[in-house]
């Protein structure tokens, strides 16, 4: 525990100190941060998320410099944007007590607490110092710096994530109703930040609820999946409510929806973003932290466990098969969510916005990967902690921002190479396809070494 408050302790240090640092031009804010913060002084003011008259007395100049424009439309009268109640509820007691900067503040402390909690997670997989290395590396990456003090809720979902994950792994070995019920409260909470979490949370859930029922708890596991249930029905009723509908997005331009996407075509164009939000030149994890890259080491050496049945022969193998697959899972679950629902892979914002929640669960995937590829995991966690160096400094010392007026950082001219998504150019795409036809090859190759095992097994103790 000790390592653990230290690093929670190292991150939110860090974290803090980037307080002051502009995302863009003169403002500290920018996207939808502003208009969290701006639901959060009418809930001060009014009691609501009407920003009507916050909009006519310009309220939010007191933490941004610029004319801030609306969004959504008025329901009966009421301007509520379509970002949801639950957010600005949650960051009301940081913002009454130290306004924008207490708020940041507390959301540096949530950020290394999502990164404190997913090391416990590592330690589930591999000892130190791969655990606390890989947390270390993550918790220190630039996509972390840049949304450490961000008025954002993925972070805050990334810890939500984290903690039930926890929860549910012990409730797997030792149901308890004390940890049955927080995972399960901690689960109903992921619809108050957004929608785009459930899936998500989903998958944690699932694996809550069998373990609680393997064990004969029943009882238990039908009330705690209720709390979830109960929160997720609350949660429509006050939408209906406030916004004319059950997500917070009814409340938007009639013109645009929830994804953007009006048809299955629609849907199926997007499918070049499951590797475009990796390696495209801005809005790409990998060109900004290509310690991710471990994640898939990591992800590759827990199915070489599973195929060789190694869980038989080592009892310790079946909790880092458990916890690696279920961080996998929900890794699996958000980036689908991203690439497929999310409306852009883009935006005003620092990259990867839309895979940011879950990046925390890679930390077992990257500790594991790190274990089985020394060499190579130093070599890109250096290269990670070096962007993050080279951001930290031009940001905060040679006029640079977050959102706008990027470094190069860490690859600088060769940041070049990297493929551009948002032009008309084909060949983006076309690696894009070749990388997705390459890891199907490879899955294919090894379900199909896997039945033949799994024949010859058989046929060789078959009678």
């Amino acid at each position: 525990m000790k390592r653990t408050a230290a690093l929670f302790l190292v991150l939110f240090g860090v974290y803090a100190a980037t307080l002051g640092f502009h995302a863009f031009d003169a403002s500290d804010y920018a996207g939808d941060e502003p208009h969290y913060l701006l639901a959060a002084e009418s809930l001060k003011r009014d009691r609501n998320v009407d920003v009507n008259d916050e909009f006519t007395a310009r309220a939010y100049s007191e933490f941004y410099p610029y004319t801030l424009d609306e969004h959504g439309v008025e329901t009966d009268g009421r301007l509520n944007e379509p970002h949801g109640v639950g957010f600005p509820l949650f960051i009301l007691p940081a913002y009454i007590v130290g306004g924008a900067k207490g708020v940041e503040l507390f959301l540096a402390a949530i950020a290394a607490l999502a990164i404190a909690l997913a090391y416990r997670l590592a330690l589930r997989v591999v000892p130190d110092p791969w655990a606390i290395g890989a947390a270390a590396v993550v918790g220190l990456c630039p996509p972390f710096i840049a949304y450490g003090t961000a008025v954002y809720p993925e972070l805050t979902a990334g810890a939500v994530f984290a903690g039930a994950a926890l929860l549910a792994l012990r409730l797997d070995e030792r149901p308890r109703r004390r940890e049955a019920i927080l995972c399960f409260a901690l689960l109903g909470f992921l619809p108050w930040l957004g929608t785009k979490f459930v899936p998500a949370g989903i998958v944690i859930g699932f694996l809550a609820a069998r373990g609680l029922w393997r064990a004969r708890r029943r009882t238990l596991a039908i009330g705690s999946i209720e709390i979830a249930l109960f929160s997720a029905v609350f949660y429509v009723a006050i939408n209906e409510e406030i916004y004319g509908g059950p997500t917070p997005y009814a409340a938007d331009h009639p013109d645009d929806s929830a994804t953007d996407a009006d048809s299955a075509a629609g849907y199926v164009a997007r499918a070049y973003r499951l590797v475009a939000l990796y390696i495209d030149r801005n809005g790409g994890l990998l060109r900004w932290a290509p310690v991710f890259l471990l994640a898939f080491a990591g992800l590759w050496w827990l199915w070489r466990m599973h195929r060789d049945h190694l869980s038989r022969a080592v009892a310790d193998v079946r909790q880092v098969e458990l916890t690696g697959g279920l961080c996998a899972a929900v890794l699996g679950a958000h980036w689908v969510t991203a690439s497929f629902l999310a409306p852009t892979m883009f935006g005003f914002s620092f990259p990867p916005r839309h895979l940011l929640a879950a990046l925390p669960m890679a930390i077992p995937l990257i500790a594991l990967g790190l274990r089985h590829m020394p060499r190579i995991g130093i070599t890109l966690s250096a290269l990670t902690l070096v962007g993050s160096v080279w951001l930290y400094a031009d940001v905060g010392f040679f006029g640079g921002s977050f959102v706008t007026d990027r470094p190069d950082a860490p690859f600088g001219p060769l940041t070049s190479l990297w493929p551009v998504f948002q032009t008309r150019d084909n060949w983006p795409f076309t690696i894009a396809g070749v990388i997705a036809g390459l890891v199907f090859l490879l899955c294919w190759r090894e379900y199909r070494h896997s039945r033949n095992m799994a024949g010859a097994t058989r046929a060789k103790y078959s009678g």
